[in-house]
């Protein structure tokens, strides 16, 4: 279906304002962005359809690249998406912040991501530091040691047994 009738489409559905009208309009509109994941019209659209279905968090997440937005519904996107990183992946933005249309939408995408990379950054410090350790490695070591070391008791018992059964 061309971009423009679905978009008629959902309008018309949600003008009707059911439930199942309205979800039939989120649907669709879900499948646009998915489809044209740069265009920020199309995610206005689809906030304004999370906002009658009063649900402010995917609101948020659907405007927050927009110049005009509700804080209150970016908060709940932040609370509801509480690390730069998931945020950043819940904005399914492909083409990077050189095809961002907008100059705030580029400015906010590349605030996003200098969070998400600081983020990941300080994920990797501690992990290094918590894999660093002497101790913990000597345990492991200790510990593979008592297990080849079970093995080939282990080994040549059985071999052992079975010399004694068929030597008879």
């Amino acid at each position: 279906m061309p971009l423009e009738l679905t978009l008629r489409k959902a309008a018309e559905e949600v003008e009707r304002g059911d439930l199942a009208s309205v979800l039939r309009a989120r649907q669709r509109l879900v499948r646009l962005v998915a489809s044209y994941p740069d265009r920020l019209d199309l995610r206005e659209r689809l906030a304004e359809v999370y906002r009658v279905l009063g649900d402010a968090a995917q609101a948020g997440r659907w405007t927050y690249l927009s110049g005009s937005r509700d804080e209150a519904e970016v908060a709940a996107f932040e609370r509801a998406y509480r690390t730069p990183l998931a945020r950043l992946e819940a904005m399914n933005w492909v083409s990077g912040e050189a095809g961002a249309p907008t100059r705030t939408a580029r400015e906010r995408l590349v605030a996003l991501r200098e969070a998400a990379n600081d983020q990941l950054r300080a994920e990797l410090s501690v992990a290094d530091d918590r894999d660093s350790s002497w101790r913990a490695n000597a345990l492991v070591l200790v510990g593979l040691v008592v297990v080849l070391l079970c093995f080939v008791v282990g080994a040549v018992t059985l071999v052992m047994w079975a010399y004694r059964w068929f030597a008879g």
